[in-house]
């Protein structure tokens, strides 16, 4: 009873904010982001009857705290659906920097619920295995599917599952990711998101721009569909930002970055920046202008990588096992 897999980090389009049930970590709205690769999470996961205790370790650190009960909500579902109670050995890594504002809950929670499922015997189809993930994060369940998905609102695992969208859009797209180091506590944003007074402004228009944002996609509209992630990025740091604990995680290189964009754009570019809740920077380009908005993004004094859109989650072979 053991698995290994993994999964892509993923860029938020349309952001997720807030929970209406911390428990079942069910969202206020739909979302929609796109996958990042060759970035990574690689799990593995194993039900041993002879262990006392669950293992969690992460990046070679043993996991405590509030991550063990993220991840223990995970891994008590998939016994629960299993029907079974054994004790599990689990153990992660990342190929990107964490914590950072580069959605590795996403891919964290997304190859660990692959790996338990599949550890378990459970024969789940990918919208299915999402709902698994959701309960570590809800970005997760996007990074179940993969490539460019819909993380869609719902009242239980029926309706809140994620589905992939079909689009041209995965073979051209570049993102430059530009790497500010500030450490944030995304799960404390999200808990006090309904108490911003943007909250409710916010609400009252993303159906809309889900719709739009979906549209987009599916036509293969790059323009629009990253001018919407931009705006997108703006309008939940007003949120962020003014919650109780007024978060602003942007640096003075994050602005820089965003300066450094428009100018690009200005000059004829396509390229647009978008943040999740972090300092860091997505650069979203074509393949055919991604090495000059590279150098730009290095020029402002950070460290880049270039990556393509990832594909959904998925199990490898035993000989890539991580125990």
């Amino acid at each position: 009873m053991k698995a290994t897999a993994k999964a892509h980090p993923i860029q938020g389009i349309v952001k997720y904010h807030g929970m209406r049930d911390e428990e079942l970590r069910l969202p206020y709205h739909d979302s929609i982001s796109v996958c990042t690769a060759p970035s990574h999470s690689k799990t593995t996961a194993a039900f041993d009857p002879e262990l006392d205790a669950d293992e969690y370790v992460i990046d070679g650190e043993p996991v405590e705290g509030r991550g063990a009960e993220r991840i223990a909500a995970v891994v008590d579902h998939v016994r629960e659906l299993a029907g079974i109670d054994h004790r599990v050995r689990f153990e992660s890594e990342n190929t990107f920097p964490t914590n950072i504002g580069f959605g590795s809950s996403a891919s964290g929670f997304a190859a660990a619920a692959m790996a338990l499922v599949e550890a378990a015997g459970l024969d789940m189809t990918r919208p299915e295995v999402s709902t698994v993930a959701r309960r570590g994060s809800c970005s997760a369940a996007r990074a179940v599917t993969g490539g460019f998905s819909h993380l869609k609102n719902g009242m239980n695992d029926a309706d809140c599952r994620s589905e992939r969208i079909e689009t041209e859009l995965e073979e051209d797209l570049r993102v430059v990711a530009g790497m500010v180091p500030s450490y944030k506590e995304t799960e404390a944003a999200h808990e006090e998101a309904a108490a911003s007074h943007m909250f409710e402004n916010r609400m009252a228009h993303i159906h809309g721009q889900i719709a739009e944002a979906r549209d987009a996609i599916a036509a293969g509209a790059f323009d629009r569909t990253f001018e919407l992630a931009e705006h997108d990025s703006l309008s939940l740091a007003a949120t962020t930002m003014t919650g109780p604990a007024g978060w602003v995680y942007w640096q003075p290189r994050t602005i820089e970055i965003f300066n450094a964009v428009r100018e690009l754009r200005e000059e004829g570019v396509p390229v647009y920046f978008s943040v999740d809740t972090g300092a860091s920077v997505y650069v979203n380009t074509t393949a055919e202008h991604v090495d000059r908005v590279e150098e730009t993004v290095a020029d402002c004094g950070v460290d880049t990588r270039v990556w393509e859109v990832g594909g959904p989650a998925r199990v490898l072979d035993d000989s890539e096992a991580l125990f």
